[in-house]
């Protein structure tokens, strides 16, 4: 049965292979189920709302949850790719502090224009425009795009474990040790440091499931460090108990507050298109980023760089957003922490549908999930970035019309934090750098890439 839905033989791997990358990649994504209701639900305190008109974060937890184990499993059945679906970064962070704060808009218009941006990707992946996008884009660029999210991937895994903090002469710095600070956020630092040495010796030492006993690892030594008292708690700065606490019992009805409570009183608005536009320009090209990088790394783009079965993968995504609003959370998106399950070896969508059990597991022990801390993940997420940035040997740096505008694309990602952003910089800077120069003829640049690149010009100048 699992063979004929997954075709394991047929992509070289196996059950326990499969189900391994899934529960890594879960590990890894597994932090958004504590973001995300925190981040969503920022605006409640920051408005003063009362009670009454807030939006739960309890509810959100089990949108997300939920949101990210159907959008896992769409992906799982119709592309049988080993890609995870959850809440996106960033979108989350637009829906609250543009959209409800900055624009006035209530929490419930604001899932209503997430919902109508997914009817707008369901039709655009049904049409081929998304996966003509995804073809037009040329080869080194997505090869530069896996780079770009390798550095991406590390630089978060950098930030959460504190390794790297902010500093406002040289805007970044690393962590900065100090009395106050050692037994929180200090000794956090140093167990990440710990587990990206473990991770890395488990993975010379080629043992199967490196990443995820990385992980595992790291978080023992937490709990130890707590235990006696070399790790202290302190949630004014973000230090939590690593210990799961059931003491709150599981909140399953939580969603009825948030779920179905779309508005469409201000749909015909100007700023209400604007904040569906934001939405979808923004996911459109995180997703086909991810799906470009996490593919390449994985050796699934066939020999004209384009990935057999996108329509499926991308439909996925579509749907799993419109699924996502009507729960009652942010845009759905394709996670770059898939990298992780790639890495270990995930090649099918058994990969993904082992991370949506996961996820509904979650729902029943959000505990035990929650408790795993960031510097936990965080050495997962380097040594991906490791794994992704080896795309860069594939580039022709000797061919500076090739090789300047995969650099810029890869600069741009971790600089910019931005997967969309390195897409939209390395594709106006591949059409004007060959256009300029005269190489556009020879290069062979689709009509539809110097449409992007035009479009991308315009989103700087207008948006």
């Amino acid at each position: 049965m699992i063979e004929k839905i997954f075709k394991l033989k047929e992509n070289n791997t196996n059950v326990k292979t499969e189900v391994l990358a899934g529960i890594t990649t879960f590990m890894t994504m597994a932090y958004i189920l504590a973001v995300n209701p925190s981040t969503m639900t920022a605006f409640n305190s920051i408005l003063g709302l009362d009670p009454a008109d807030q939006m739960s974060s309890s509810g959100v937890f089990m949108a997300t949850a939920l949101a990210a184990c159907i959008g896992s499993l769409l992906m799982a059945l119709l592309a049988n790719y080993p890609f995870a679906l959850a809440p996106g970064m960033g979108l989350n962070a637009y829906f609250c502090y543009t959209v409800v704060i900055k624009m006035g808009y209530s929490w419930q218009t604001a899932l209503t224009a997430v919902f109508v941006e997914g009817v707008i990707f369901i039709i655009l992946s049904l049409t081929n425009v998304r996966e003509a996008i995804f073809n037009a884009i040329p080869q080194t660029l997505k090869y530069a795009v896996s780079c770009g999210i390798g550095l991406f991937i590390s630089f978060i895994g950098l930030q959460n474990a504190k390794i790297v903090e902010n500093n406002d002469s040289t805007l970044v710095q690393f962590h900065s040790f100090s009395k106050e600070t050692f037994n929180t956020t200090g000794i956090g630092v140093i167990l990440a440091l710990i587990g990206i040495v473990i991770t890395a010796t488990l993975l010379i030492k080629k043992v199967k499931g490196g990443i995820l006993f990385g992980i595992l690892a790291t978080w023992i030594l937490g709990i130890l460090s707590q235990l006696t008292g070399i790790y202290q708690i302190n949630p004014e700065a973000g230090v939590y108990s690593l210990l799961p606490d059931f003491s709150q019992g599981f909140q399953l009805g939580a969603i009825s507050n948030v779920a179905f409570k779309l508005d469409f009183t201000n749909i015909y608005s100007v700023d209400f298109i604007i904040v569906v536009f934001a939405f979808l320009f923004v996911d459109m090209f995180d997703t086909l980023g991810t799906l470009i990088g996490v593919a390449s790394k994985a050796d699934m783009l066939d020999s004209d760089g384009k990935l057999p079965r996108i329509k499926g993968a991308l439909l996925s995504d579509a749907i799993a957003t419109l699924i996502g609003a009507l729960l009652g959370t942010s845009t759905t998106t394709t996670y770059v922490e898939s990298a992780t399950g790639v890495s270990e070896g995930g090649r099918t969508g058994l990969t993904a549908f082992t991370t949506a059990i996961l996820f509904a597991v979650s729902i029943f022990l959000s505990p035990v999930f929650l408790a795993i801390p960031s510097f936990a993940t965080a050495p997962a997420l380097i040594i991906v970035g490791f794994y992704m940035i080896s795309s860069v040997k594939n580039i022709d740096f000797e061919d500076m019309s090739e090789g300047i505008p995969a650099f810029i694309c890869i600069l741009a990602m971790p600089f910019l934090y931005s997967i969309s952003e390195g897409i939209f910089f390395g594709v106006i800077a591949y059409v004007v750098i060959n256009l300029v120069s005269g190489n556009a003829k020879a290069k062979k640049i689709s009509p539809l890439m110097y449409f992007l690149a035009f479009i991308f010009v315009l989103k700087y100048i207008f948006l």
